[in-house]
């Protein structure tokens, strides 16, 4: 299932002139491909320089900015599309899949990570007080939402920090306050509203997830979680699936095997070694839905994967 774009607006000359600035900056800042940390907490730069197929990763809450090209998320079986037009923001953590679309030395992949803490929404919304954020069924937790001149504008004060390093101190947690003010006041800000306020659903099914998280190698019991989250069992699968796509089943089960691929790439356990560290029991099943998943048996999987490395 493809989720349409949001429509594009006509060129905007602001807006072309901010984001040509941070593919600059991002561009100095990268010398290679990749994705590199900087020097201001939870702020990542990205660069690469060919097209990429999916490749599997569990996304944290966080809003992506794209500079330059085009890239391509997965969420089950939906995909979103973003570029320096429209903005990617994940609320919950995920298990997803991307891919680069545009990408070529001459005219890599330029683009920004800002990790978000739900805390961090919590606090300004209880020192902002009412915002006027409408409260909404649970939707998916990612979603695609058109740029507009102040975003980007705050968003590239804070890469200018880069260049100035004694000032990330002090201005940087006052420009991420900004962003996320500016994300909750989005059309789609109730979203990332629903999360951070505990009286609703959504944030007690982000419980749930949290859990999960922590104790995906554990066996799944959907009345135990179901209470940890404090819902019904019912009311958990509807408003897990709703922002998931998946359900809690599901969802471990995605967790549990990129887990797996994880260690045996970059710790070298072996299939069976790595499918019991995240919680399987029987070596064939791990390896079925292993195969499921990733379109073929664990070693052969590895090889492939370790020749585009």
């Amino acid at each position: 299932m493809f989720v349409p774009e949001p429509p594009r607006p006509a060129p905007d000359c602001a807006l072309e002139h901010q984001r040509v600035e941070l593919a600059n900056l991002i561009d100095r800042h990268t010398q290679k491909d990749g994705s590199f940390a900087t020097g201001i907490e939870a702020f990542f730069l990205s660069r690469y320089s060919q097209p990429m197929d999916f490749s599997t990763s569990q996304a944290k809450p966080a809003l992506c900015i794209m500079a330059q090209g085009r890239k391509e998320v997965r969420l089950a079986d939906e995909d979103f599309a973003y570029d320096p037009l429209n903005y990617l923001v994940v609320s919950v953590s995920l298990p997803i899949s991307g891919r680069v679309i545009e990408a070529s030395p001459e005219r890599p992949i330029l683009s920004l990570r800002l990790d978000i803490d739900p805390i961090d929404i919590t606090t300004l919304l209880s020192e902002a007080g009412p915002m006027g954020v409408p409260s909404r069924p649970a939707r998916r937790g990612l979603y695609v939402e058109p740029i507009d001149p102040p975003m980007l504008d705050a968003l590239l004060r804070l890469t200018r920090l880069l260049d100035a390093p004694k000032d990330i101190g002090i201005l940087a947690p006052l420009i991420r306050r900004e962003i996320l003010y500016r994300l909750l006041r989005s059309p789609q800000g109730y979203r990332l509203y629903e999360i951070a306020s505990e009286n609703t659903q959504t944030h007690r099914v982000s419980r749930a997830i949290s859990w999960l998280n922590e104790h995906y190698e554990q066996p799944l019991r959907i009345d135990n979680l179901a209470r940890e989250a404090n819902l019904s069992v019912s009311t958990l699968h509807h408003r897990f699936k709703a922002m998931t796509a998946m359900s809690p089943l599901q969802y471990q089960k995605q967790l549990r095997l990129n887990e797996a691929r994880r260690l045996m790439l970059s710790e070298g356990l072996d299939a069976s070694a790595a499918g019991y560290r995240v919680g399987y029991e029987s070596a064939s099943q791990f390896s079925r839905e292993y195969s499921r998943q990733f379109g073929a048996p664990p070693a052969r999987d590895l090889a492939r994967l370790r020749k585009t490395l």
